[in-house]
């Protein structure tokens, strides 16, 4: 699965915007990293990881649920903006030639989704140490 196109075609279906898929994969590459050797793989191994820390902001439960086979638990703009931060959401708003307050929506919507389709498989639980380790997270902070 390439998380990549996933998250343009997300954003792209999205966006009121002019961006292009190049213009959105930019924007997300400088947004989420990227991991591994290839550029066109987002970071979300570090992105959950972040989420199930204690500086996560109490995002555990919405990472275990986009990690699962159940619903996604839908994460607000503001939680979204208190993730990536002000500064890296402002960015990727300006790369794409959109507010603010409609990239961190459009990544509420897109965001979820793409751990979800990512963790499919186990390959983003690997990134985490496996359900074990997103455990161990999790029992850390309780």
């Amino acid at each position: 699965m390439d998380i990549m196109k996933l998250a343009t075609q997300l954003l792209m279906n999205s966006s009121s915007s002019n961006a292009d898929a190049g213009g959105i994969e930019a924007a997300l590459s400088s947004l989420m990293g990227s991991s591994g050797s290839n550029s066109a793989d987002l970071d979300l191994g570090s992105l959950v990881s972040k989420m199930m820390s204690e500086q996560g902001g109490g995002l555990q439960s919405l990472a275990a649920s986009w990690l699962g086979d159940g619903a996604n638990d839908a994460i607000s703009g503001e939680q979204i903006k208190s993730l990536f931060g002000n500064d890296k959401i402002a960015q990727f708003a300006s790369q794409l030639g959109i507010d603010e307050d409609s990239a961190a929506e459009r990544l509420s919507d897109a965001v979820p989704q793409m751990v979800d389709q990512s963790s499919s498989g186990g390959s983003l639980l690997d990134a985490v140490g496996g359900i074990d380790g997103a455990l161990d997270l999790a029992r850390k902070l309780f």
